[in-house]
């Protein structure tokens, strides 16, 4: 088994280390990293510039560019053949709710996925204690279980582990995505040239939370695993925009 390896952390992430020692005991991995961290990018592709491939000492390659780009270039430049399966992470936090619009981490997984081949975005659920080797073991299982029982139709699917001892962990739970509140006002500050300047807000606390979502899941020391999809009409309310068109 071939899998590419990528994230939305930088190629020096030390989550991203630590899932590419696990799976490696499985699989033949190759590593496509952004060469820094460029959380929040989403599914952006840089088409303003050429993209640069460079290999770091530990033998991880890394682009001047977004997750999707490291994905797109080794998908359909780099490699030879088709990775069996795409996996991005360990995220440096939870990818829950609507954090799954604006993820790099999740955006890597989604791009494979759109090139035909079953992916998977794991994050590590907080921002403590830095568990990255129970993030890694549950990634490594669940390759395992993809290789040897492989789920029917395309596969993508957003995986977050509470940052915690894997033997403290409750099972895994397949999920729903929750809802967040809308995100705190940004932040307003002066440079040290006394310019205005603005930082984007925290992410809004957990609105949707009930059982069956991803947050639900987290709270209770449980894997959450939500089985995305990109289609984004929303079906319910063709009609009423056919009426209204009228």
């Amino acid at each position: 088994m071939r899998i590419l390896l990528s994230n939305d952390d930088g190629y020096f992430a030390p989550g991203l280390a630590c899932l590419a020692e696990a799976l490696s005991a499985i699989a033949d991995i190759i590593v496509v990293a952004p060469e820094r961290d460029r959380s929040g990018a989403s599914n952006s592709l840089t088409l303003d510039r050429p993209l640069n491939l460079h290999k770091s000492h530990n033998g991880f390659y890394y682009v001047n560019g977004t997750p999707t780009d490291c994905v797109h270039l080794a998908v359909t430049g780099m490699l030879d053949t088709l990775p069996d399966m795409v996996v991005s992470g360990i995220n440096y936090g939870a990818n829950m709710g609507d954090d799954t619009i604006y993820s790099g981490t999740v955006a890597a997984a989604t791009e494979g996925f759109l090139l035909g081949i079953p992916s998977l975005a794991i994050s590590l659920a907080s921002f403590s204690a830095g568990n990255f080797v129970t993030a890694a073991r549950v990634a490594t299982e669940i390759v395992q279980r993809l290789e040897n029982d492989k789920l029917h139709g395309a596969v993508l699917l957003n995986i977050n582990v509470p940052d915690i001892a894997y033997s403290e962990l409750q099972g895994m739970e397949v999920t729903r995505l929750g809802r967040r509140h809308k995100a705190e006002p940004v932040v307003r500050s002066k440079s040290p040239r006394g310019e205005t300047v603005y930082w984007v807000g925290a992410a809004g606390p957990a609105q949707d939370a009930g059982e069956g979502t991803d947050f639900f899941a987290i709270k209770r020391n449980r894997v959450s695993i939500t089985p995305l999809q990109i289609d984004l009409t929303r079906y319910g309310q063709m009609d009423a925009v056919r009426e209204w068109i009228k």
